[in-house]
């Protein structure tokens, strides 16, 4: 049976009112405020332009954004390994390290060297990078909305719930990874012989696509829906060579978005 996350997200944020601080004052703005302090202002910071060249050898696609983000990328992983030390006694992170980069085998080219080449980059176990890069598929809980306003514009907005529940701080009142992946966002101009295929917003070291801009086509992005089928049953199901359609969502997304010409929302971008 399939949930809609978002009635799951209105209960989580009424039960978070009831029983933790409270509702919020008046005029019950965008912002997350506890007492008096806003949490998130304005980003002050412009988010920086890459761009993935597809012409260029899969391994070293992503070498100037992984070399730019190896810190952020670092702090990430440490994260993940200090909020999973307590699983299985500490032996999580270590079947990781020397399992899961045999993984990395079972992969589909371009992307089994894509990630090859930016744990290089970075000095990270292959392990901890196909992690990295198949978290999404297994732990996400976005929602999107599309509206439009009275002079006819559209609007496709989405949040970005990755890290959700992954470690609360209850002094910055936020969840430990998702304030370290909010410092690896950026944006992506993919190119391929010269011309350009979409943008998307990535965080760094992550090759896949859940969100993006086709100009003069169609935006998309993914969002969670709990079904039985996907998640780790789908990863045990491609582990074992069950079904033989099986994929990886955001390199679905982004293998659809290289092809699809058709234009499927004109002027939405």
């Amino acid at each position: 049976m399939k949930l809609e996350l978002i009635s799951f997200t209105l209960v989580f944020v009424f039960f978070g009112n009831v029983f933790g601080r409270g509702t919020l004052p008046p005029p019950y703005t965008e912002h997350c405020i506890v007492g008096e302090k806003n949490l998130y202002p304005p980003n002050q910071t412009a988010i920086p332009w890459y761009t993935v060249d597809l012409d260029t050898p899969a391994i070293d696609r992503w070498t100037q954004v992984a070399t730019a983000y190896s810190a952020e990328i670092h702090d990430m992983i440490d994260v993940i390994k200090n909020l999973t030390g307590a699983f299985f006694h500490g032996k999580l992170i270590n079947w990781v390290d020397t399992h899961m980069d045999g993984w990395d085998d079972k992969l589909p080219q371009p992307y089994s060297d894509e990630i090859k080449g930016i744990a290089k980059a970075v000095n990270l176990p292959l392990g901890e990078m196909v992690l990295y890069n198949i978290f999404y598929e297994i732990f996400t809980v976005c929602t999107s909305i599309v509206a439009q306003d009275p002079n006819g514009k559209l609007y496709h907005a989405r949040n970005l719930d990755f890290g959700l529940f992954m470690g609360w701080d209850p002094v910055t009142h936020d969840w430990i990874l998702t304030n370290k992946l909010r410092k690896m966002v950026i944006n992506l101009v993919w190119m391929k012989d010269g011309k350009e295929l979409y943008k998307t917003v990535n965080f760094a070291g992550f090759i896949g696509v859940y969100n993006g801009v086709k100009a003069h086509a169609f935006t998309v992005t993914a969002n969670e829906r709990f079904n039985i089928q996907g998640g780790y049953v789908g990863i045990i199901n491609w582990l074992l060579g069950i079904g033989p359609t099986t994929k990886w969502m955001t390199w679905l997304v982004r293998k659809l978005s290289n092809k699809l010409q058709v234009s499927l929302m004109p002027r939405i971008c």
